[in-house]
């Protein structure tokens, strides 16, 4: 798509992978020329959207646009470095999602999210999506960014609308603290996430269901990985047959955005057996489950103390940012576990070094 871009991006922009692709954006991380030399980037494009979504995407992408304007200059999300119609180009933060980075007990990184919301709301916006663990962001320095703000709002004044807005951002960062750090709610908080807003009730009682079943009848979106159906049905199975060979240890399955494809399947195989990937592959297809786009042997899986894999490392790989992994990575066990899986790696369609 990159003959797409206009002149002016089009010598400033050099893209490395796809970070996520829907119905209504594809999302680019790559580089991006600015007047102080290059710098990581990340694009938001909606110029290859389907006609029938065109119309939202282009109100969501405007949003978006609009609110990185207002508070370019607050450093709690990221810098907006280029836009115009249908193209949006924002600074790259170097850090993980919520969900990946998983700070339990983590005070600092929750005292900083308190005070980025602050700085938010001070600037007459809400974010309006902060439910979405993936929108929160844990940076290399330890500290809460925001991102994706195709659902925010920007308010002239501090209105009654405002105000439940701002309220329901709140409640959301405090079901976050309560995932990660609940032995550090406060009395006062406690409360407001016990206590929705009017809107709110009536939004889960009213609107949620039918949001749900377009968003995921028509638009597939049923997990925050981005793999839809065949992250939600195929995985399970695959990950089923896969166990089922007596050599097979254990196995992983995780979802990737694909530049040709969209979105594809990881399979990660703990295996001491090499060579047998074919062989694994057939035993999918026996089943008739439709195969992962890449499978990988593994000497070992990470895992957690209790023995859990951890899937936020996997999925960094599966996605090819592994200059990210790092920041996960919790000792030199792992490292050296992590290292032999990043080495051998099968996802480098989309790639360059960072």
């Amino acid at each position: 798509m990159s003959d797409t871009l206009p002149p002016e991006l089009a010598t400033r922009w050099r893209p490395a992978l796809v970070l996520k692709r829907d119905v209504f954006s594809t999302v680019e991380r790559g580089k991006f020329m600015t007047p102080n030399g290059e710098v990581d980037a990340v694009l938001r494009r909606v110029d290859a959207v389907p006609w029938w979504s065109y119309p939202l995407a282009r109100h969501l992408f405007a949003r978006e646009r609009r609110a990185l304007a207002k508070i370019n200059d607050l450093g709690i999300a990221p810098r907006l470095l280029y836009d115009d119609a249908r193209f949006l180009v924002r600074g790259f933060i170097d850090g993980v999602a919520l969900h990946l980075a998983r700070p339990t007990g983590d005070l600092g990184y929750f005292r900083s999210a308190r005070a980025a919301l602050r700085r938010l709301h001070r600037r007459g916006i809400t974010h309006n999506d902060l439910a979405k663990e993936q929108n929160w962001l844990r940076g290399a320095d330890g500290k809460a960014y925001l991102t994706d703000f195709q659902l925010a709002f920007v308010f002239r004044r501090r209105s009654k609308l405002f105000r439940i807005a701002a309220y329901e951002d709140l409640r959301h960062y405090l079901k976050h603290k309560r995932s990660y750090a609940p032995a550090a709610l406060t009395g006062i908080e406690k409360r407001i996430l016990a206590k929705k807003s009017l809107p709110t009730r009536i939004w889960m009682a009213t609107g949620k269901r039918l949001y749900r079943g377009v968003t995921r009848g028509l638009f597939g979106f049923i997990d925050r990985e981005g793999g839809g159906t065949r992250l939600v049905n195929d995985a399970p199975a695959i990950v089923g047959v896969l166990k089922t060979a007596a050599h097979v240890r254990d196995a992983a399955v995780v979802a990737f955005p694909d530049r040709r494809a969209g979105t594809g399947l990881y399979a990660f195989v703990e295996t001491p057996r090499a060579g047998c990937e074919a062989e694994l592959l057939d035993a999918i297809a026996s089943r008739k489950i439709a195969a992962p786009e890449r499978l990988q042997l593994v000497p070992a899986l990470p895992r957690t103390a209790e023995g859990k894999v951890r899937l936020e490392i996997l999925q960094l790989v599966a996605m090819n940012q592994v200059d990210l992994v790092d920041q996960l990575v919790t000792s030199a066990a792992e490292r050296d576990v992590v290292a032999a899986i990043v080495a051998g790696r099968q996802n480098l369609r989309d790639r360059f070094s960072f």
